[in-house]
């Protein structure tokens, strides 16, 4: 995956949680299924977003950005905010 497919990815993302966002705030309030829908993204969101950080940070130092990988959603849910 190459950072303009994970570009492309974290605008999705973020779209669909400023849509579930906005349907939260509106009169219809957020459904249980909303509010986990909205967890996934922002998890979802983190892998993204520490994927391109670690391809960046592999380019920097002359390393291959393909050799980066993935964090698991239970390793970015353990990271210190």
């Amino acid at each position: 995956m190459d950072d303009s497919t994970i570009l492309s990815r974290i605008t999705e993302l973020v779209d669909e949680e400023r849509r579930l966002r906005g349907s939260a705030q509106s009169a219809q309030g957020s459904t249980d299924e909303d509010r986990d829908r909205l967890r996934e993204l922002e998890q979802s969101l983190d892998q993204c977003w520490d994927l391109l950080r670690r391809r960046r940070a592999a380019r920097q130092a002359g390393a291959d950005p393909e050799t980066a990988h993935t964090p698991s959603k239970t390793e970015v849910e353990r990271y210190l905010q």
